[in-house]
């Protein structure tokens, strides 16, 4: 006896057709996640139509007749959760009977493989090894309940992503279409996030023919007729010619790098993932620390990878090989000896950002498998699950690595005095001219208001502001099922160490806490309080800092771009009030005189051809940045309070207490908003939409601006 669904998926109240090739018998239907039995029946003659009750839980079934199973996916015909599962039916009915000449596209390159396969037949559902099934049996009981969909409802399917938080890819997801992949990036573009607990994912574009019962994947843009008419249709791997639309521009790697075990499955067993940044929202509360490894036996059949670069002993992703800018890499392992046992390679854990959504990738098939018998697996899948599917907010800190160089530098010698740019002397304080303040408004006294909000100058914040929140934590505890993600860092003392300066840097004495912070040509600057200047690129990676030079600063700014006059470089503030530049390079090189700050001044940015400046007077002051021989300040307004301050596209941002503010850089007294939380004391800057602090903890964060 054996029989098959005609489609992959209904709704809740809805009916579905079986077919059934051998005549009728007793019948039944379970839930494949629980196994619970929810219908008995007896069916007679060649089909049998199934009423699906609107109280079923949107979950995989099973009808069995006899030693026959046909797999479908009750959808939830309102959503009950945040998190929709995705079942990989296109994949599933790809290993339908492999090596079959004519019916099977397996074995991939055997001359006879069929190059067309349809859902009208028996057999389609998990491989022998149940990829799909750990998590599934794993996710009750955990405490999430999660709606389901076939793969096939995600081929034009945006309209029912746009009714969930979060996408999860389970197991083995290889066959995709366009309109699949189309579907899926737009959710992720417009803010929806994506679980991918996965290996091979995406591998193989492939159309739909029938009304979607009918499979296409030549494997061979030679034989695929689409290939002159459509190119980007043709059924071949999504990073080959003439697609050329690489699967880890969605999904952040690609199994081009990755690795496969398809002859000892034994060696699975001895595999670890080697965590790369622990002090990631992903590892919170795990307890593992860089360089720890984990989830022994998770790795393979089939895993992916991104091309990865070493810096100090942490990995970055290159981007050679289609992996976005934002990817992060969280951990890796060397698979190369599987050449031994199918194809050597790598797998890569990773977490980034595509439009407005977070795409995190576990990099291997056998993720779910795992997860009864392994609780550091299962804590970061709860982390992932609850950081990803939680209701959109208001953002959040995020760690991006230490805040600092590592603590067992060599000093640096003291610094050889520096020449002075030529030109008049640099006044020894602000003018009396310039724009006067309005009066009878009191200068603010420090920390904004509680309420937040935007605040008027010197008076209190606007009401309707959202409650004032923790700012990042320094520790974390697990996660409850279901509950919001963390807000901060996981529970980490220690600064992860890198292990060698550049080559070219001169020895450095031992850092503390930055003091300032600036972007310049994409690279993160900090002066430290030990006197040392030091650069990383900016980056989600936990990135090691490179000690390059001394400085003396108490604040950095840089201007967005040169108008003619002074250098776009690093402008610092001496502690006796002096504006020094430098060239924003990555060895040692002279800081030069070029102007006066304004009294007690404490901050300064960039923005609009002009240096801005925050006193601890709580004063806010202007100055054209073609006028800095002569020092003509103009005093704005007030401060907010501010003691650290930077700017971005016309904006000035600044940390007064424990909050952080925001104002146009206008020249008149307009009032600062309220942005939210910040640890304080901390040092700030801002680059490509998002705000950068180093906080007491000694980490780096930061968040973005909307």
């Amino acid at each position: 006896m054996s029989l098959y669904a005609a489609a992959t998926s209904c709704a809740q109240g809805e009916t579905l057709r079986f077919h059934l090739l051998e005549g009728g018998g007793s019948i039944l239907v379970e839930d494949v996640p629980t196994g619970r039995v929810v219908l008995r029946d007896t069916a007679e003659g060649d089909t049998w139509t199934l009423k699906v009750g609107a109280d079923w839980p949107s979950s995989l079934y099973r009808t069995v007749l006899g030693d026959s199973s046909a797999y479908f996916v009750v959808r939830g015909s309102v959503p009950a959760s945040p998190v929709l599962v995705a079942i990989p039916f296109p994949t599933w009915e790809a290993y339908n009977r492999p090596g079959v000449p004519g019916e099977g596209l397996y074995q991939s390159e055997q001359p006879d493989r069929a190059v067309k396969v349809s859902f009208d037949r028996p057999g389609a559902g998990p491989q022998v090894e149940e990829w799909e099934l750990g998590l599934l049996r794993w996710l009750g009981p955990s405490g999430y309940a999660v709606d389901y969909c076939s793969g096939l409802d995600l081929h034009d399917g945006l309209d029912l992503l746009r009714r969930y938080r979060l996408l999860v890819i389970n197991g083995h997801d290889e066959y995709w279409s366009w309109e699949m992949r189309d579907a899926v990036e737009a959710f992720a573009r417009a803010g929806g996030n994506i679980a991918i607990f996965s290996g091979n994912t995406c591998w193989w574009q492939v159309r739909f023919e029938d009304d979607l019962r009918t499979m296409v994947c030549y494997r061979d843009a030679v034989a695929d007729p689409l290939s002159r008419t459509d190119p980007g249709r043709t059924t071949v791997e999504w990073p080959s010619d003439p697609v050329n639309r690489p699967e880890n521009t969605l999904t952040g790697l690609t199994f081009r790098n990755g690795a496969g075990c398809w002859v000892d499955s034994r060696v699975m067993s001895q595999e670890s993932y080697t965590a790369r940044f622990t002090d990631h929202w992903v590892y919170a509360g795990t307890g593992l620390r860089d360089g720890d490894t984990f989830g022994r036996g998770a790795l393979g059949y089939e895993t992916d990878a991104a091309d990865l670069e070493w810096l100090d002993g942490v990995p970055r992703a290159t981007g050679r090989d289609g992996t976005p800018p934002s990817f992060v890499v969280l951990a890796t392992a060397d698979l190369t000896h599987w050449r031994r046992y199918g194809r050597g390679g790598a797998a890569t854990m990773g977490v980034h950002r595509l439009g407005a959504g977070t795409i995190f990738n576990a990099g291997t098939i056998n993720w779910g498998n795992t997860l009864a018998t392994d609780p550091i697996l299962s804590h970061i899948t709860r982390n992932v699950l609850n950081h990803l599917s939680h209701p959109p907010g208001p953002p959040q800190w995020e760690a991006i690595g230490p805040g600092r160089p590592p603590l067992d530098t060599p000093p640096l010698p003291i610094p050889e005095p520096r020449p002075a740019m030529a030109g008049p002397p640099a006044t020894a304080g602000p003018p009396a001219t310039g724009v006067p303040l309005t009066t009878g408004v009191p200068p603010a006294t420090g920390v904004p208001p509680a309420t937040g909000g935007p605040l008027t100058t010197g008076g209190p914040a606007t009401t309707g502001a959202p409650p004032r929140t923790a700012a990042p934590a320094a520790t974390a505890g697990p996660l409850t099922t279901g509950g919001p993600p963390t807000t901060g860092a996981p529970p980490r003392t220690a600064v992860p160490a890198a292990t060698a300066a550049s080559p070219t840097a001169p020895p450095v004495e031992a850092p503390s806490q930055p003091v300032a912070l600036v972007v310049c040509e994409n690279r993160l600057f900090a002066a430290g309080a030990g006197g040392v200047l030091s650069a990383r690129d900016l980056s989600g990676q936990n990135l090691p800092w490179r000690p390059i030079d001394t400085t003396d600063a108490l604040a950095l700014a840089a201007p967005r771009e040169a108008h003619g006059g002074p250098p776009a470089g690093l402008y610092g503030l001496a502690p006796d009030g002096a504006i020094r530049y430098r060239d924003p390079v990555l060895t040692s090189t002279p800081w030069t005189d070029v102007s006066r700050a304004p009294e007690h001044a404490t901050g300064l940015a960039a923005a609009d051809e002009a240096l801005f400046a925050v006193t601890s007077d709580d004063e806010l002051w202007h100055l054209p940045i073609r006028r800095l021989a002569d020092a003509t300040w103009t005093r704005m307004g007030t401060g907010g309070g501010a003691t650290s301050l930077t700017a971005m596209n016309g904006r000035l941002y600044a940390i007064a207490g424990d909050r952080v503010l925001a104002r146009p850089v206008d020249r008149h007294n307009t009032a600062w908003t309220d942005l939210g939380p910040a640890p304080l004391p901390s040092a700030l800057a801002a680059a490509a939409g998002r705000l950068v602090i180093a906080a007491p903890d000694g980490r780096l964060y930061w968040r973005s601006l909307s």
